[in-house]
C-alpha cells in the first residue's frame, strides 16, 4: 500500500473518516470535511447526536444544514468499521487535584481500537502532554485491535486550535500543524487536512514536537494574562487605573497587549497543568506556569474583595447587600459554562451572606444549574440591587441603556465593577454611577 492509494480510496468515498467527539472542534471538522469525504461523526452521547441531525449545533455554527453533508452521525461504535482514517476530538480536563483527566481518550482510544479495520490511520487532536500519544494510546490501540503500529495501522498528531464563538478564525483560516509516525502517514494525514485548511499545513518533526507546540499556546496566553493580573493588583494599591496604565504602554510598537480578567474555560485554565504534570513526572518543579495559574486562579477573590471594600464603605450594609453578576460564561457571545471563574466569584459573596445573583442572556439556564445548581435569573428581577459586576462582555451588555439601568438600583450609591472593561468610565461616570475597572 502506498499514502496514494490510502487517499484515493477516502477521495472515491470507497472508504470513510470517522470523526470520534461531536463538540465545537468535532462538527467544524465533520462539517469542512463532509464536503469531499464521506464521514462518521461518533459521539456517546446519544442526546447530542439526536440534537445534531436537527441541526441543532448550540454555539458551534449556524445555518448549515447538516444533511447536505455526506456523513453518518451515530452512537453506534460499530458504525466506525466502515472508516479507515480516524480523528479523535475529546475533551482532555483536568480533575479536582489539577491532574489530567484522561477518561475521555483513553475510552476514545479503546472504542477505536476495538472497531478500526486493518490499514487505519489514526490522529489525534486533542491536548495532551508531549509524549502521551505515543507512550499511552499507541499501546492501548494495539492491545484493543491486536494490530502493530507503523505495519497494521498508523498514529498522528495534529492539535485543534479552534477558538470558540471566533467567527474571523475559522477551522480552515488557521494554519494545521501535523505530525505522523512515518513519512507515509504523514503523506495521508497532510493530503485528508490540505483539502480543508486554507491557509496550510506545518509539518512538526515528531509527534512529540506537535504536543508540545499545542500545549505552550494556551501556556504563553495563561502567563502573560496572569502577567497583566498581577500589574492590576498592584496598580489597585496604588491608585491607578489599569487601563489607562496599558493604554499608554501599548503605544511601543513590540509591546504585548494583554488584559486582566478571569481565566476559565477548557483551555488556557486547563492545559499548562498538562505540561506541569509531566514536567513533575520528570522531577522538574515547574516554577512559572504554576505561579501563573495560582495568580489567575485567585483573580475571583481579589475581585470580590475590592467589591465588598467599595460596597460596605458606601451601602447600608443593615439592609444586607444586593449583588447582580452579569455573565457567567468563560468567554463573551458563547453559551459554554466549563470552568467558569465566575461561580468562584459568585460562591466568593454567598460565604458572606450575600444576596447575589446571575444573569446572562447568552448561556443555557438548565445547563448552568445542572452543572452549578445556581439558578440564572432574568432581566426583569434585577431590583433594588447595590452593585452589578459584568464579568462577560456580551454584545447584549455592551449596548445597555445605562442610563435606564439606573432606576433598578435602591439608591444613589450605584455601582457598577467593569472586570472586563467593556463602557467607557467617562460616560459611566457622567451617569451617575459609582464605577470600578479592573
Amino acid at each position: 500500500m502506498n499514502s496514494e492509494n490510502f487517499f484515493k480510496d477516502l477521495e472515491t468515498k470507497r472508504k470513510k473518516i470517522a470523526i470520534i467527539g461531536l463538540g465545537y472542534v468535532g462538527i467544524p471538522l465533520l462539517l469542512n470535511l463532509g464536503k469531499y469525504f464521506k464521514i462518521v461523526g461518533f459521539d456517546i452521547n446519544v442526546h447530542r447526536v439526536k440534537n445534531l441531525k436537527k441541526n441543532k449545533f448550540e454555539d458551534i455554527i449556524d445555518k448549515i444544514d447538516i444533511n447536505k453533508i455526506d456523513c453518518t452521525l451515530t452512537s453506534d461504535a460499530v458504525d466506525l468499521k466502515s472508516a479507515n482514517f480516524f480523528i479523535i476530538v475529546v475533551p482532555t480536563p483536568i480533575n479536582k487535584h489539577n491532574d489530567p483527566d484522561l477518561s475521555a481518550i483513553i475510552n476514545a482510544t479503546k472504542i477505536v481500537g476495538r472497531n478500526m479495520p486493518k490499514n487505519s490511520i489514526v490522529v489525534y487532536e486533542s491536548t495532551v502532554y508531549p509524549g502521551l500519544t505515543e507512550e499511552l494510546c499507541v499501546p492501548l490501540l494495539e492491545k484493543e485491535s491486536g494490530y502493530k503500529s507503523k505495519s497494521d495501522f498508523w498514529v498522528g498528531y495534529s492539535p485543534e486550535r479552534i477558538n470558540p464563538g471566533d467567527k474571523d478564525h475559522p477551522v480552515e483560516n488557521i494554519v494545521k500543524v501535523i505530525s505522523a509516525q512515518d513519512n507515509f502517514s504523514l503523506e495521508i494525514i497532510d493530503k485528508v487536512y490540505s483539502k480543508i485548511i486554507n491557509a496550510g499545513t506545518y509539518r512538526a518533526e515528531t509527534i512529540r514536537v506537535a504536543e508540545a507546540a499545542k500545549v505552550i499556546e494556551n501556556i504563553q496566553r495563561d502567563i502573560n494574562i496572569a502577567l497583566v493580573n498581577e500589574l492590576a493588583i498592584i496598580f489597585s494599591k496604588l491608585g491607578i487605573d489599569t487601563t489607562q496604565v496599558l493604554n499608554a504602554a501599548k503605544t511601543k510598537w513590540n509591546f504585548l497587549d494583554f488584559k486582566p480578567g478571569l481565566v476559565g474555560g477548557h483551555c488556557i485554565g486547563v492545559d499548562p497543568f498538562y505540561l506541569t504534570y509531566k514536567a513533575k513526572e520528570l522531577g522538574y518543579h515547574a516554577e512559572i506556569i504554576l505561579a501563573g495559574r495560582r495568580i489567575n486562579d485567585n483573580m475571583s477573590y481579589f475581585i470580590g474583595g475590592e467589591v465588598l471594600k467599595r460596597l460596605l464603605n458606601s451601602c447600608d450594609i443593615d439592609r444586607g447587600l444586593k449583588i447582580v453578576i452579569f455573565g457567567i460564561t468563560f468567554k463573551e457571545n458563547i453559551k459554554d459554562i466549563r470552568n467558569s471563574k465566575v461561580v468562584d466569584l459568585y460562591n466568593y459573596f454567598i460565604q458572606y451572606g450575600i444576596d447575589v445573583k446571575i444573569y446572562d442572556p447568552v448561556t443555557d439556564k438548565d445547563d448552568v444549574y445542572e452543572e452549578y445548581g445556581i439558578n440564572i435569573i432574568g432581566y426583569d428581577d434585577i431590583k433594588d440591587i447595590d452593585g452589578a459586576i459584568f464579568c462577560v462582555a456580551h454584545e447584549s451588555f455592551k449596548t445597555m441603556d445605562l442610563v435606564s439601568f439606573k432606576s433598578r438600583f435602591r439608591n444613589n450609591n450605584s455601582f457598577i465593577f467593569d472586570v472586563k472593561g467593556i463602557f467607557d468610565k467617562k460616560m459611566v461616570e457622567n451617569i451617575g454611577y459609582d464605577y470600578w475597572r479592573l
